[in-house]
């Protein structure tokens, strides 16, 4: 039941990165630099290091739980490019290669994507409530594996969802949908990690099983700070300012599981 109090701070965040996408303020991009910094931390501190204890065995030399971090971050790659996600920030930076200048896209600024493709954007906000079901099995996996796993698991989920939250609405609507749709797409959005949470409630995953599925989640989350949510904090803003709040993450991370361990 623990997870899925979690999983509803989750929900609680995922609303909050919605309403934030509605208010774009000038400092969102330090948000996201911080939620960046808490997912590699957690990444790199406990996700790697407890899924290599509990998947060890190795397969041609290399452990079985670093060639599913390698599968989970190949995984969603391919998903975000099936789905076109990233369609909305290819002009961004085009313009930025070519033009050397920074070409940031207004939130509520339908036109930069053109009103003939809701199609688009109703089809990338699915993936990511899709993938937020997954965020909240991954925080019922991990309290599945122990209480401090499952701690920091939830930190960076939580913070991850309010990246969620606001991307379910930003391309929502870029693509042309009405705000009517949006909201009910970050609803949805929101609602999924308590399902992901309670599916994990039915049943024990074994504890190599356990291991393969936290390096594919730890791929899963390297991916997503990496190529979604680290371009869009620096995209508006390439300050100094957003690379500390990325490094001030990584080291609270690093504190938490310390003093957890």
């Amino acid at each position: 039941m623990t997870a899925i109090l979690v999983a509803a701070g989750a929900f609680l965040m995922t609303l909050i990165g919605g309403y934030v996408a509605q208010r774009t303020g000038d400092r969102r991009h330090l948000v996201l630099g911080f939620a960046a910094g808490l997912m590699l931390g957690v990444v790199a501190f406990d996700l790697l290091p407890e899924a290599l204890r509990q998947a060890p065995d190795e397969v041609h030399g290399v452990p079985q739980a670093l060639l599913m971090f390698a599968a989970g971050f190949l995984a969603i790659h391919i998903v975000e490019r099936a789905v076109a996600i990233h369609r909305g920030h290819e002009g961004e930076y085009a313009e930025h290669t070519h033009g050397h200048r920074h070409a940031h896209v207004p939130v509520h600024d339908q036109r930069v994507a053109g009103n003939a493709a809701p199609g688009i954007g109703l089809t990338a906000a699915l993936a990511l409530v899709g993938h937020s079901v997954m965020d909240g099995f991954a925080i019922g996996a991990a309290f599945q594996a122990g209480t401090t796993v499952g701690t920091v698991v939830a930190i960076a989920v939580v913070a991850h969802d309010f990246a969620d939250g606001f991307n379910t609405y930003t391309i929502t609507r870029l693509y042309g949908n009405d705000r009517r749709r949006a909201l009910t797409l970050l609803v949805a959005d929101a609602l999924a990690p308590v399902t992901g949470a309670a599916i994990t409630l039915l049943f024990t995953i074994p504890e190599q099983l356990l291991g393969l599925y936290l390096g594919f989640f730890a791929g899963f989350l390297l991916y997503l700070a990496t190529s979604d949510i680290l371009p869009e904090a620096h995209s508006p803003h390439p300050s100094r300012t957003t690379l500390v709040c990325t490094l001030v993450g990584v080291g609270f991370m690093w504190l938490v599981i310390g003093f957890a361990g």
